[in-house]
């Protein structure tokens, strides 16, 4: 695995382009072998970190941003929830419809076409650490504007030393706690909780931030 240090002048608007179309391909060749090494994952920690903060009457609404072939929209159904899924790659996006029977919205992260105050959260494990920080600022304004008043976001992403670039044929961020705090809450959020995963193991040996944040309200 190779490893660019943290881009300190912006990616062109090719570099952009590929970005995506490279991280996406990369997803789309890989599918289903990607299923069938995730789905038996266990990430009733992260569901229940999400459910326990969101405010109203159940069912909520939950987007599941970057939702792959579909494993955590089944959970949300089974609790009761109405889950609606959105990946770019279109393998994906076909696996979770069959497997779920979601709605699912085949969107760019990078280019998101979503309603205002339509979730009562949103879901991204996984996922937002594919998006280059010049662009996350946009984005999790594009995630807070589709979340209802005080809803919640949810994200789940490998931490590191604050680097970004290719890894593995993805474009991939790598940030510690305080820059993604520091992207979040100028996004206007504000955090409720964080924790590393799986549990139990040495920090070292614990690869995944997961942070809880409310919108806050205008």
């Amino acid at each position: 695995m190779s490893h660019e240090l943290l881009h300190l002048t912006a990616l062109t608007a090719k570099e952009l382009r590929a970005a995506t179309s490279i991280t996406l391909a990369h997803y789309d060749q890989d599918a289903n072998s990607y299923w069938q090494g995730t789905r038996d994952h266990d990430v009733s920690q992260n569901v229940e970190a999400l459910l326990r903060h969101l405010r109203g009457k159940r069912p909520f609404t939950i987007l599941d941003f970057g939702c792959g072939p579909g494993r955590d929209l089944v959970r949300f159904r089974e609790l009761g929830h109405e889950a609606v899924g959105l990946d770019g790659a279109e393998q994906f996006v076909q696996m979770a419809r069959d497997h779920s029977g979601c709605e699912i919205l085949h969107q760019d992260f990078l280019a998101l076409d979503l309603s205002s105050q339509q979730f009562d959260g949103v879901f991204a494990n996984a996922s937002l650490f594919h998006v280059p920080t010049q662009e996350l600022a946009r984005v999790l304004k594009d995630l807070s504007n589709c979340l209802k008043t005080s809803g919640v976001l949810f994200s789940s992403n490998p931490h590191g030393s604050n680097w970004e670039g290719w890894s593995d044929n993805r474009y991939c961020c790598f940030l510690q706690h305080a820059e993604w705090r520091r992207f979040m809450v100028a996004a206007g959020f504000i955090e409720l909780e964080h924790y590393y995963r799986p549990t139990g193991r040495p920090r070292q040996l614990q690869p995944w931030l997961a942070s809880i944040w409310r919108k806050l309200q205008a």
